[in-house]
C-alpha cells in the first residue's frame, strides 16, 4: 500500500515535472513567437513607412513635374505671344512703309525744338512738322521726263500725275538764329533694280536739277540727266548757309521711271522703291 503511494507520488511529480516543462516551452514558444511577431510586425511597419515615404517621393515629384510642365507651357505660350507681336509689328511696319513711304522728308527732332526749323506743305504753317509723307503712285509705269507739266514745282503739297510722283515743302527757319543746314536724299529701299531707270528732279526755290544713275555700261551719266547719283544710294546732297530768321527754302521733288533708259526693261516690272530726304543744322550763327 505504501508502496502505490510512493508510486502515485512518483507519477505526481513526474506529471507535474512535465507540465512544468511544457508550460515552460509553451512560455518559451510564445514569447519566441511573439518575438517573431513583433519582428513580423517591425518589418511589417519598416516596409509600410518605406512605401509610404517612396509614396510621398512620388506624390512630390509627380506635383514638381506638373508645375515645371505649367512653368513650361507658360514660357510657350509666352514666346509665341512675343512671335505674334513681332510677326505682327514686322506686317505693320512693312504696310504703313509701303502706304506712306515712297518719298519721306525729315528734320532732326532736336533741330526743330531747338532751333525752330520745320516743315510745311505751304509757306504758312499752323503746327511745326519734323516729318512729312509724299502720297504714292500704284502701278506706275515708265514715262519721258519731257510729259512731266513744266508748272509741276507751282503746286503746293501732294500733286501727283498718274505716272509720276511730285510733292511740294517747304523748308522753314521759325527760329531767332541764323542757321547752316544739309539735305540728304536716299534711295532707303529698292528691288528688281528699278533704280537703274528712276529720276529724281528737285527744284529748290525753283531751280530745277534732274538725277539719274550713271550708265549700266559706265559710260558716265545719262543724257537727260543734269547730274549723276552722289553715290549708289544717295541721289543728291544740299547745302544752305546764312538761312535767316522767318526764310523759307521751297522744294519740289518729281519722281519717274524714264522710258528713254536702256535699263527701263522688262525685268524691274513690279519693283518698288523708297526715297527718304533729310534735313539736320550744322551751324548756329
Amino acid at each position: 500500500m505504501a508502496e502505490n503511494v510512493k508510486d502515485v507520488d512518483k507519477n505526481t511529480d513526474k506529471n507535474f515535472s512535465e507540465n512544468t516543462d511544457n508550460t515552460e516551452d509553451t512560455k518559451k514558444k510564445k514569447k519566441k513567437r511573439k518575438k517573431k511577431d513583433d519582428e513580423f510586425d517591425i518589418q511589417n511597419d519598416s516596409q509600410t513607412t518605406s512605401d509610404d515615404l517612396r509614396n510621398t517621393l512620388a506624390l512630390r515629384r509627380t506635383a514638381k513635374e506638373a508645375k515645371g510642365y505649367m512653368v513650361w507651357i507658360r514660357i510657350l505660350g509666352l514666346i509665341a505671344l512675343i512671335l505674334i507681336m513681332i510677326v505682327a509689328a514686322a506686317y505693320a511696319i512693312s504696310y504703313f512703309y509701303t502706304k506712306f513711304g515712297s518719298f519721306t522728308v525729315k528734320i532732326d527732332k532736336y533741330d526743330m525744338v531747338r532751333q525752330g526749323l520745320t516743315l510745311s506743305e505751304t509757306p504758312d504753317y499752323d503746327i511745326s512738322r519734323s516729318v512729312l509723307n509724299a502720297d504714292i503712285v500704284y502701278n506706275m509705269t515708265n514715262i519721258s521726263g519731257e510729259d512731266i507739266p513744266v508748272t509741276v514745282d507751282q503746286i503746293n503739297g501732294p500733286h501727283n500725275g498718274m505716272n509720276y510722283i511730285a510733292y511740294t515743302f517747304y523748308l522753314i527757319n521759325s527760329g531767332d538764329d541764323t542757321i547752316s543746314y544739309t539735305g540728304e536724299m536716299n534711295i532707303e529701299n529698292v528691288t528688281k533694280g528699278v533704280d537703274e531707270a528712276i529720276r529724281v528732279a528737285v527744284y529748290k526755290n525753283g531751280e530745277k536739277t534732274v538725277y539719274g544713275k550713271t550708265k549700266s555700261n559706265g559710260g558716265g551719266k545719262e543724257g537727260d540727266c543734269d547730274e549723276a547719283f552722289a553715290a549708289s544710294t544717295k541721289v543728291m546732297q544740299t547745302v544752305r548757309e546764312g538761312f535767316k530768321s522767318q526764310a523759307k527754302d521751297k522744294y519740289t521733288v518729281v519722281i519717274w521711271l524714264e522710258g528713254n533708259d536702256p535699263d527701263c526693261i522688262d525685268a524691274i516690272v513690279g519693283g518698288t522703291i523708297k526715297f527718304g530726304m533729310n534735313f539736320r543744322i550744322t551751324e548756329t550763327t
